[in-house]
């Protein structure tokens, strides 16, 4: 089987939510996931989430997610040498994973909004993609993918935001938004 690349992106909400969804789905079928999570270091309720499936036969986790920033948000102004460090950190991390052979699904989450911070540079993501091994599935997410991804992709999903309870006020909601 050869596996293909993945891009959720757009303003609207739900894509780190449909790779998790790809997760659960690979999951369900004895697959490996890796999720290296960009410019994210807080605490989420999928962080939760291997415990929660469990693991194979052999004792190996179903799901793998490692996070590659700071306990805080991050803002475009705010970029600093130790956000860019942690970036390409990550970016190591989720290629080894992708070509060590554990895992049959990668995703790389919030690595657009990264590209668009510049965090990290668009060539070294087409790079990881063209070296990525035959049988991987890749998934990108996040905000404002470049065109260049959305081009290299199989799949592009753009999430468009219609209306968002943000707007009236209402906060962030555990387990629902984070």
């Amino acid at each position: 089987m050869s596996g293909l690349v993945h891009v959720y992106t757009g303003d609207g909400k739900g894509k780190t939510t449909a790779a998790l969804g790809m997760a659960l789905r690979a999951a369900g079928h004895g697959l490996h996931t890796y999720v290296g999570q960009f410019m994210k270091g807080q605490t989420y309720g999928e962080l939760a989430a291997p415990a929660l499936l469990g693991n194979d036969a052999a004792g190996y986790p179903l799901l793998t997610i490692e996070q590659y920033g700071k306990p805080a948000f991050l803002r475009a102004e705010q970029v600093s040498e130790q956000d860019r460090r942690q970036a390409h950190a990550g970016l190591a991390k989720a290629e080894a994973a992708m070509r060590g052979g554990g895992y049959e699904l990668v995703v790389l989450d919030e690595v657009n909004i990264a590209l668009y911070f510049g965090l990290l540079a668009v060539d070294e993501v087409l790079s990881l993609i063209e070296a990525r091994p035959a049988p991987i599935e890749l998934i990108l997410t996040g905000r404002r993918a470049p065109e260049a991804i959305l081009e290299r992709a199989d799949y592009v999903t753009v999430m468009q935001q219609v209306k968002h309870p943000y707007e009236r006020g209402i906060e962030a909601r555990e387990g629902i938004e984070f």
